[in-house]
């Protein structure tokens, strides 16, 4: 028999999603793609030259497993200059990925049976991540009423013997919410109450729209930095997703534990992503500016969209480059015969019939709510929830 945990991991919806709406693109179908959560810009300039620059002077060796001296640096003081955090080289770990950085963080923290607490809506594979590495996850709902945030009462709630940290994504995939100091404070005490661990995925952190700063929870005492494992990258930032660069932030023993996990598993990040992520964080940053002005324009038109039409319901969010939307009110209607029962339903049809790729709900503990990335053109965006409120008019 093949083996029973890998057996119990499901595949990534949103993947699933993206890569049905791509044949069916190859088919010569014009779908719009609000699925993937994937920047539609391309890689700046600067940070490819960086790459090409590393390819000739033959940076095409073995690094440290836990990534080159000089990145780690620039990590550092790019963690003191946003984060107000202050950390050594040995205290960073560069991965494949913020996806792998929270691998190594889970391989790190958890024995069999350690609980993990989610707040749901929660990204697809944080129960995934936790279950390959033994660990139960704790789903928490969170609620409408507040902005899908968890509160400290609620991971009280939730305790156990058994709980040994909480995850936390701020700003929020997919809901695109912002945790205040106030509701991170809250949450800090309660964590250092019960000595829980704090895993705190922040690769939204420069996509934020309106006043709310972002804040890490590390940032909040040194005895909340010490029980807590930063995670970030440049993929969202920089738009470098097929670079694969994510890096984790640490206490020594942490960061020692990943990088010797990683040694085996995958020695260094690729050497010429290194360089470009380098150049990413040290060079110019007004093509995050740019990028984030385009995200913030079509934030805007999306948000307005799917409050005009009555069906529809949505948050506003505050940060990353999704709205997740409450579809309940067609729960039960029909498009020729075919009934929508629940989200899943609902983005079947939508992508069959009118040609749009969203992701429903159920992949993030949220049946009731469907989640659109407004990471493609304006005019795109426009077309597809044209395309959402013409499919609605035809149900029964």
């Amino acid at each position: 028999m093949l083996a029973k945990k890998v057996q119990s991991i499901s595949p990534s919806p949103t993947l699933a999603i993206d890569a049905k709406a791509k044949q069916m693109k190859k088919e010569g179908i014009d779908v719009i793609g609000f699925g993937v959560g994937e920047p539609d810009f391309d890689t700046p300039a600067h940070i490819k030259e960086a790459a090409v620059q590393a390819i000739k002077d033959n940076f095409t060796r073995y690094t440290p497993v836990a990534g080159c001296q000089e990145l780690r640096e620039a990590i550092c003081q790019k963690l003191k200059n946003d984060n107000q955090l202050l950390y050594k080289p040995q205290e960073i770990v560069v991965s494949n990925g913020a996806k792998h950085s929270l691998s190594n963080a889970f391989a790190a923290l958890l024995n069999p049976g350690d609980e993990v607490i989610i707040p749901a809506p929660y990204w697809v594979s944080y129960p995934e991540i936790i279950k390959i590495n033994d660990g139960v996850p704790v789903i928490v709902a969170t609620s409408a009423k507040h902005n899908f945030k968890i509160t400290a009462t609620e991971i009280a709630g939730a305790l156990t013997s058994r709980t040994k940290a909480i995850i936390l994504n701020s700003p929020n995939n997919p809901t695109g919410q912002v945790y205040t100091r106030r509701e991170l404070e809250e949450i800090a005490c309660l964590a250092l109450e019960h000595n829980l661990y704090i895993v705190s995925d922040e690769i939204y952190e420069k996509l934020i729209y309106g006043q709310q700063p972002h804040i890490s929870i590390a940032a909040l005492g040194e005895e909340i930095k010490t029980r807590t494992i930063v995670v970030n990258g440049v993929s969202k930032t920089y738009a470098m997703t097929g670079w694969r660069i994510g890096y984790a932030a640490a206490t020594a023993p942490i960061a020692k534990l990943m990088s010797n996990l990683q040694s085996h598993a995958t020695s260094n990040a690729n050497s010429i992503a290194q360089k470009a992520a380098l150049a990413a964080i040290l060079g110019p940053q007004d093509c995050v500016a740019q990028m984030k002005a385009a995200f913030a324009k079509r934030r805007d038109y999306m948000v307005q969209k799917i409050k005009s039409i009555p069906e529809l319901n949505c948050i506003e969010p505050d940060g990353a480059f999704y709205v997740f939307v409450d579809v309940s009110k067609l729960f039960g209607r029909s498009y020729r015969g075919q009934q929508i029962t629940d989200s899943m339903d609902f983005a079947t049809l939508l992508l069959e019939k009118a040609q749009v790729a969203l992701v429903p709900g159920t992949a993030f503990g949220a049946p009731n709510y469907v989640r659109l990335s407004y990471a493609l053109s304006l005019e795109q965006a426009q077309e597809g929830m044209e395309r959402i409120e013409n499919f609605i008019k035809q149900l029964d």
